[in-house]
């Protein structure tokens, strides 16, 4: 089934969580955290629980409200341990088959497995197992990790020892959770730090997650992120061991979970996800001021940095749009026409707020440009004397090879427009984007470095040295590094 897209936004593919608690309510706890991380991924669920030494997944395409109905969660097994996934496909088509946790089974045990990244070895490392005999049902490089660490526990006989010896091989952006039969729950973040993965604790327990606020959504205060490279083992609701598997010269956090894919009321690696954006408008304002009478957001990731630009600017901040909370992503809609109109009926202008304004409008991102022309239509329509829009992100120039699902390179509009360009198609009065070092200046507080390949085209993974093409066809990818 072909993926239809919102044109001119961006798509994080997952969100990972998993508990270790000394009561049976891992099923519940999980459905929670995947609630509070459904912006991550809006495809498909799934939750898988360990009961003694059975593990019992249950998936499906769809919400997570629309995958674990009340009876649905009422008759899952109990347990103390599960894990769980929302997705969004970058690898793989948006079968039932892809949808994550993986559960793999070997000779003397199982494991099941949730990850949030994409891999560019994911192609050889498959061949290879294939000639050893492994069978892949799924099309997704998510698969390829699951079958790949439960061959190398096999071939070392431990669980830990084999998720150790399985990482090293992967190359790209991934954070694991792992769930094995033999009782222990496994986390690790690839050498880079590429996706976010944190961990929290209370009285019952452990659990980790890909954002903060879904430890918040089952009563765990947050401890600390896995660091880059670490492998962090729990069983019986402690860590019982942590260590640094993989090593990087440099680390790289996507600088975009702070623009647009991450909650606000996250803090990843050590940034709040509110304060990044609040600081990126005002950057906007310092870097590019406006004669206007008010600042607006485009709801949601728009919002707070049109709360910094007002506070800099002095501008009074306003709403230009409802949003309608009840229709789904613009881009699952199977017609271009069908999604014109949801974008219409999800965002509709306060005309209060707009008329005869000369308008600031923030938004974190322009990738091909036709979202945001309607944007700037609708404010006019309302009555907009002028608008001003300013992006809390640089323009797009280059493909992402690490799981954020950016069009091709020769759609992308900053790459056959100038900015004056961009601004007349649009049909804004200016236009104007933060610069690289403001962004990063407004995420100072992150404990990491950053990747922003996808404005800079440079990438802590020797990129250069390969067939891009191949990359960014995804059900291609060839290898990087290391061999099995």
């Amino acid at each position: 089934m072909k993926r239809m897209y919102d044109s001119d936004k961006l798509h994080e593919e997952c969100a990972v969580a998993g508990v270790c608690i000394n009561v049976e309510e891992s099923a519940g706890l999980i459905y929670n955290a995947l609630l509070a991380l459904q912006h991550r991924g809006q495809e498909g669920a799934g939750i898988a629980v360990l009961r003694e030494t059975r593990i019992c997944n249950y998936k499906k395409r769809g919400l997570v409200s629309e995958v674990f109905n009340g009876d649905t969660l009422k008759n899952m097994p109990k347990g103390k341990i599960a894990i769980g996934h929302t997705r969004y496909s970058t690898t793989g088509n948006n079968t039932i088959d892809n949808v994550q946790p993986f559960v793999t089974e070997y000779l003397t045990g199982r494991i099941a497995t949730a990850h949030n990244g994409n891999i560019v070895n994911a192609k050889q490392i498959k061949e290879k197992l294939e000639k050893l005999g492994v069978d892949f049902a799924a099309t997704s490089d998510s698969e390829v990790i699951s079958c790949l660490i439960a061959y190398n526990i096999i071939k070392t006989g431990d669980e830990a020892a084999g998720v150790r010896e399985a990482v090293k091989l992967i190359q790209g952006a991934f954070s694991l959770i792992i769930m094995t039969s033999g009782g222990k729950l496994i986390l690790v973040r690839d050498g880079y730090g590429f996706r976010p993965l944190c961990i929290g604790s209370n009285v019952h327990g452990i659990m980790a997650a890909s954002e903060s606020v879904a430890l918040d959504s089952g009563g765990f205060a947050f401890e600390r992120d896995i660091e880059p490279g670490e492998m962090v083992v729990i069983e019986g609701g402690k860590i019982i061991s942590a260590e640094k598997v993989i090593t990087q010269s440099k680390s790289g956090l996507c600088i975009f979970e702070h623009v647009y894919f991450a909650r606000p009321d996250s803090v990843i690696d050590g940034q709040s996800v509110y304060k990044a954006r609040f600081n990126m408008g005002v950057r906007l304002a310092e870097e590019f001021p406006a004669d206007a009478d008010c600042v607006a957001g485009v709801p949601d990731s728009g919002l707070d940095c049109a709360a910094g630009y007002a506070f800099k600017s002095g501008l009074p901040l306003v709403s230009a749009f409802v949003k309608n909370r009840y229709v789904g992503r613009s881009f699952i809609y199977p017609s271009q026409i069908e999604r014109e109109s949801a974008v219409r009926v999800k965002l509709n202008p306060l005309k209060f707020n707009i008329q005869g304004k000369r308008i600031v409008i923030t938004d974190d991102s322009v990738v091909r440009g036709t979202t945001s022309a309607k944007i700037v239509r609708a404010l006019k329509d309302a009555g907009a004397k002028e608008v001003h829009m300013r992006i809390s992100s640089p323009p797009f120039k280059h493909s992402c090879y690490f799981g954020t699902d950016i069009d091709k390179v020769e759609n992308l509009i900053a790459n056959k427009l100038t900015i004056q360009e961009i601004a007349d198609k649009i049909g804004v009065d200016s236009l104007a984007y933060i610069s690289l070092d403001g962004m990063k200046a407004a995420c100072s507080d992150c404990t990491l470095g950053f990747c922003a390949g996808c404005f800079t085209g440079e990438y802590n993974v020797n990129i250069n040295a390969y067939d891009k093409e191949i990359l960014e066809d995804k059900s291609k990818c060839q290898a990087i590094g290391d061999k099995l």
